[in-house]
Order: C-alpha cells, then structure tokens, then sequence
C-alpha cells in the first residue's frame, strides 16, 4: 500500500505546473492504463495521457493539486483535493476556447486511482465542473434552459 501511495504522490508532482513532466507521468501508468475525466466523460490512453496533464498547464500555467486526504487501500489510492490555479490561457470547450480571464480556481476534487503491480491501471478524476466553470466566469444560462424546456414541452 505504502508503494502505492508514493506512486499517486509522484503523479501528483509530475503534474504541477512548475514540473510539468508528462514523460515521466505516463511510466507510471501501465501499458493498457487509462486517465478518465469523469466530469466530462473523456477517457484517455497512451500518449494521449501527457497531453492532458500539458493542456491543462496550458490553461492554468501554475497549476497545483493540494491534497487533502490520501488514503490507500491495497491496490486502490482514494484522495480528495483542490485543483488550484490562474486561467491564463485558453479555456477548451466543445463549443470553442474561453479566453484567459486571469482568474483563480480553486475546485474540490476526488481521484481514484487503480493499480496493477505498483503501476496505474485506471485513474478517475472527478472534479467539480460548474466550481470550475464559474470560477472562470462561465455562469450557467438557466433563463434559456427553462425556455427551451417550455418549448419542447409545449410542442409535444
């Protein structure tokens, strides 16, 4: 458990902003592992891993996970955290880039990560979007929701 638990800690360092080693990041994963966004259902392998941690720095260069609770259970490493960081570049949406606000976040945070044989087998990562999101100054459009939801209902 102990080798475990200093895995996910070194993943966690490999992943900050001013480390920043998705090189290193990936050996920790085995061959088949997988980082999966739980908050936007994206799951990733291979040299897709790296890009993930770097696109993150690209939008919050000084990116910091502290964590609060890490707790390993044989094979399993929970921990709870806050993603901290500046939005000082572009934002990646489905819909097009937010554009850096210069504003801080500070998102509440739960990994899980699965391990084979001292190796990441499976990460989750559930992060709080809407913290996220608002923190940048994404707010949600609740006014066209309920309209659009009227609409529909109206029509059916």
């Amino acid at each position: 458990m102990e080798s475990n638990e200093k895995t996910v800690r070194e993943a966690y360092r490999l992943a900050e902003g001013n480390v920043l080693d998705g090189d290193g990041f990936l050996t920790l994963f085995t061959e088949d592992g997988s980082f999966n966004d739980m908050s936007t259902s994206q799951s990733f392998r291979g040299e897709q891993i790296p890009q993930v941690i770097a696109g993150l720095a690209r939008s919050f260069p000084d990116v910091h996970r502290e964590l609060l609770e890490v707790h390993a259970f044989g094979d399993v490493v929970a921990v709870e955290l806050r993603i901290q960081g500046t939005h000082l570049g572009g934002f990646p949406t489905p819909a097009g880039e937010i554009p850096p606000t210069g504003n801080r976040i500070d998102v509440p945070a739960a990994d899980l990560w699965y391990l084979r044989d001292g190796k990441i087998e499976r990460f989750n990562c559930y992060n709080s979007m809407s913290v996220w999101l608002d923190q940048i100054g994404v707010h949600p459009d609740f006014k066209s929701a309920v309209e659009a939801t009227g609409t529909a209902a109206t029509t059916a």
